[in-house]
């Protein structure tokens, strides 16, 4: 009888000790399967070969930037009619370079990350679309001052010129290109493979290096959105035939709208899904600023060239005033 309970007792301890030899932990970049093995966990990144997400994100950001070519190529070839000119063709042309790069700046964020890309996907982007919000500001501060300047006796006529519009510019781009340096220079972003974030999968990310540095890149290019909507809306009503304040202000209210958006949106989701979030606001943003300024402006020229003149021009200043 007690023979029979230790063999049983000894079957027993046998069975759990070899249990528990055999229950081993897998590294951090594996996962056991279903024949209880360790397996490497599958790297999940915006792939070019088998996500059919990036391939309709690439499509869509070829279409916008051949749409935006064809819009620059119309600019120059008619940058010599009223309607471009009046509005400080020069400026036009950089926004519109300026928001054909930012679409190619989608592509930074596709693709397995290196270092290369991680460096350059956030800072490339906040320098060139600093670019174009410094220019549409600079358009609208033209507005204003070209009103302003159509008063007699008015000592704004002096301002009137490139150098004013260049400088604001060249000021507020190179502030973010200073902040990008410091940036890159402190605490660079680089990629990294994420295995705390799912248990059955890695997330191969770019780290931003510093969340501060990135939080004020965003935060500058509000600054330059928000100060811009502001002037635009303040002059919208100004009767002046050099006036597309209208346009701006509504162009920077999407802007402003969707990047407001961003902020949240960014910071409820996780893996891909982030950098899925910034390309749409990115390319969000670029396409409301296409349509709300350079779309009418295409219309009156390509569909109604009747407007595109000096005499309609001045028609519909004295009809404002």
């Amino acid at each position: 009888m007690f023979q029979l309970f230790f063999v049983q007792l000894f079957i027993h301890l046998f069975i759990y000790l070899a249990d528990s030899i055999s229950c081993l932990k897998c590294l951090k970049d594996q996962w056991p399967n279903d024949m209880n093995e360790c397996v490497p966990k599958p790297i999940e990144f915006l792939s070019y070969k088998n996500d059919p997400t990036v391939l309709t994100v690439s499509i869509l950001t070829v279409l916008c930037f051949v749409k935006t070519s064809t819009l620059l190529g119309i600019f120059i070839q008619f940058r010599d009619t009223p309607v471009i000119r009046a509005n400080n063709q020069t400026l036009s042309f950089i926004l519109l370079v300026s928001i054909m790069l930012s679409f190619l700046c989608v592509f930074l964020f596709l693709g397995r990350p290196t270092h290369i890309t991680c460096m350059l996907r956030q800072t490339s982007f906040g320098i060139i679309f600093s670019v174009a919000i410094s220019s549409i500001l600079a358009k609208t501060i033209m507005v204003y001052m070209a009103f302003k300047a159509t008063k007699p006796g008015s000592s704004w006529r002096k301002f009137i010129g490139v150098k004013i519009t260049n400088c604001v510019v060249f000021f507020c781009s190179f502030l973010q290109v200073l902040l990008s340096i410091i940036w890159l220079s402190t605490s660079p972003p680089f990629p990294e493979k994420n295995s705390h974030l799912y248990q059955d999968k890695i997330i191969f990310q770019c780290n931003e290096g510093s969340m501060l540095a990135f939080s004020i890149l965003l935060g500058y290019m509000g600054l330059l959105a928000a100060v811009s909507f502001i002037v635009a809306f303040l002059a919208r009503n100004l009767p002046d035939r050099f006036n597309e304040a209208k346009n701006i202000t509504f162009s920077m209210l999407v802007v402003c709208s969707v990047w407001v958006a961003f902020i949240p949106s960014y910071m409820s989701v996780t893996g891909k899904n982030t950098v899925l979030v910034e390309i749409f606001a990115i390319m969000s943003s670029s396409v409301g600023i296409l349509g709300c300024i350079f779309f009418p402006k295409c219309y009156i020229v390509l569909v109604r060239p009747e407007l595109n003149s000096k005499s309609a021009l001045s028609t519909q200043m004295k009809a404002t005033l």
